[in-house]
């Protein structure tokens, strides 16, 4: 069995699909996997469906959702045991039994986790890996075809926060391996397309000044002030106004390494 959330929702048992067409049967879905493994109280259900203020048939419509819901997942795995197994009644609620990794969202966190176990072992080759494999399981924005409740609506910000998180801890293990010339144009396309974002801005300064072009370095920097400014009031933080100071105090080498003060650019960098 396979559920996918990391872009539009998907359902299937090898080749058949289940994944429900009515909306608030995608929602049920889509929050019981992204719990999956846990109960999902009948309470939080409800709340997400029908927010703050459920009609008073709210209960006994559910348990018609969840009935249809089983119905899709029986003709998919193949009897109505089964699917009661998938789909159970557990503790005034309910709990969607899949195998590990059979939710994206769930493989994605586990990567996550080889990777910065890696990260901190040393491991940089692995630790990029594992970053890379989990950030290719996204296919999209999460859950991006289903009419989000106010449930669902924080468990898609918080998914979207930790790609963006995973892909600058990923671009940051591919500079200490010496990746600039291959993340340089990715660099520039996030720095872009996210320009309040300091941790993107800062890995790409780094890249641009690796690759000799610490006047570019600079330029980035001033579009993060300015846009900063612009949009919230604000400066850029002490961390990249050091990182700032750094491009502007370091002589790039005429030949060999680069010295004392790429050394302090990467550490400010992080």
């Amino acid at each position: 069995m396979r559920i996918e959330v990391l872009g539009s929702l998907t359902a299937r048992e090898e080749m058949r699909s289940f994944t429900p067409s009515a909306g608030k049967h995608r929602q049920m879905l889509a929050l019981l996997a992204l719990s999956a493994g846990q109960v999902v109280p009948v309470s939080t259900l409800m709340e997400e469906i029908w927010g703050e203020r459920p009609p008073r048939s709210a209960a006994a419509t559910l348990q018609t959702y969840i009935l249809q819901l089983r119905r899709r997942i029986s003709s998919a795995v193949g009897g109505r045991l089964r699917a009661r197994e998938v789909l159970a009644t557990a503790h005034h609620g309910y709990l969607l039994d899949v195998d590990p990794g059979a939710v994206d969202a769930q493989e994605f966190e586990r990567l996550v986790g080889l990777g910065r176990t890696a990260l901190q072992a040393g491991e940089l080759v692995q630790s990029s890996r594992s970053f890379a494999r989990a950030l290719r399981l996204w296919r999209g924005p999460a859950l991006v075809d289903v009419q989000a409740g106010p449930l669902l609506e924080i468990e898609v910000l918080r998914l979207d926060e930790a790609r963006l998180s995973v892909l600058e801890q990923r671009l940051g293990v591919e500079l200490r391996l010496g990746g600039e010339a291959e993340s340089l144009g990715e660099l520039v396309e996030l720095a872009a397309r996210y320009p309040m974002h300091e941790g993107f801005h800062a890995l790409l300064m780094v890249a641009q000044y690796r690759a000799g072009r610490a006047w570019q370095a600079l330029a980035t920097y001033q579009r993060l002030r300015l846009t900063l400014d612009a949009e919230l009031g604000l400066a850029p933080s002490e961390r990249l106004q050091r990182l700032h100071h750094a491009v502007l105090t370091a002589e790039l080498p005429d030949t060999g390494g680069w010295g004392d003060g790429q050394a302090e650019i990467d550490r400010l960098a992080g």
